[in-house]
């Protein structure tokens, strides 16, 4: 019997089938890529504010303590955005009259809150409470960077549960004393690792296999 297909069919086949192997493998590379980079993350991207303002300036120039502004951080799951009037107890004297704070001036007159751009956005299918990192020892500039440099504020890491895990299988490395929770120029000694694991216990940090635990994070 006369063969059907020229023998380089089998070439053929076999090179079509590791093709399509390769090129689901590239796609599937892709994929994963486009899901950790900045334009899917928002990492290191600034956002418009309806008030452009500058942790730089009243952080890291004038040396404002984040709770002055975020009162919630030590007692709330939320950090809290500062009231109009918060913004006033200074600004009805200083640059009371710069243009570009009227719409600061106008919240306070109308008693309607400045709609601000939210930075740090997680899903909505994890849960995050602020308080319990910071009475545990994790320093504001751990999640948020050189916030106290930023004149815009911008998100400093990809909030993706790799982040948080190597953070949770691992806390010895951004525990601190508390009294340097709010230091934002506070640098990890030498000797970090020994000093972490000693704060974790005095701190009673939770297991390991409790930190990265599904429910922790999803409930």
């Amino acid at each position: 019997m006369a063969q059907i297909f020229h023998r380089s069919t089998n070439f053929i086949a076999r090179f079509s089938v590791f093709s399509a192997i390769f090129l689901i493998g590239i796609a599937l590379v892709a994929v994963l890529a486009v899901a950790r980079s900045p334009y899917m993350t928002r990492q290191n991207i600034t956002r418009e504010q309806p008030v452009q303002f500058s942790h730089k300036h009243h952080v890291g120039d004038d040396g404002i303590d984040c709770r002055y502004c975020h009162t919630g951080v030590e007692t709330s799951a939320v950090a809290g955005i500062p009231p109009t009037k918060t913004c006033m107890n200074c600004h009805s004297v200083l640059f009371n009259n710069a243009s570009y704070l009227e719409p600061v001036r106008e919240s306070y007159r109308s008693d309607k809150s400045i709609q601000w751009v939210k930075v740090h956005r997680l899903a909505d299918f994890v849960y995050f409470n602020h308080s319990i990192h910071i009475n545990k020892g994790v320093g504001c500039s751990t999640c948020h960077g050189p916030i106290n440099q930023m004149p815009l504020v911008f998100q400093a890491n990809t909030l993706l549960m790799q982040w948080c895990l190597d953070c949770h299988r691992n806390p010895e490395q951004v525990l601190r004393p508390k009294d340097q929770v709010f230091n934002m120029d506070w640098k990890a000694p030498d000797n970090q690792a020994e000093i972490g694991a000693e704060l974790g216990k005095s701190y009673n940090l939770r297991t390991t296999a409790e930190l990265t635990s599904c429910s922790t994070c999803h409930r």
